[in-house]
């Protein structure tokens, strides 16, 4: 069974291109985020503050792509980041405490 993954594009404030991502991200729903990462050319916002649960699977997917991000991300998740040591590759910020995904 397939894990719930919404994956939705935009422009952030600054013009660059954004995608924000809402669920949960697993082996079953990794390739999904490949995809909309691969659809996306150049500098891109990841705004991450909707995810519940990122395992290896979705890491991976994260390193492959890191010399263009910006991964914009909760406490949840700044440690996962941290440990994995995508932290050294991709920009990474901790949202404002007053953050909401859009709807």
């Amino acid at each position: 069974m397939t894990t719930p993954l919404t994956l939705t594009s935009g422009r952030h404030l600054d013009g660059t291109a954004r995608l924000t991502v809402s669920g949960e991200i697993d082996m079953s729903n990794a390739g999904s985020l490949a995809q909309a990462l691969d659809d996306h050319t150049g500098p891109l916002v990841v705004d991450l503050t909707a995810v519940e649960y990122l395992d290896s699977a979705g890491l991976s997917v994260l390193f492959a792509h890191a010399d263009r991000l910006r991964l914009i991300v909760t406490p949840l998740l700044e440690p996962v980041l941290t440990v994995s040591g995508l932290t050294d590759l991709a920009t990474v910020h901790a949202a404002a405490p007053d953050h909401r995904p859009p709807a």
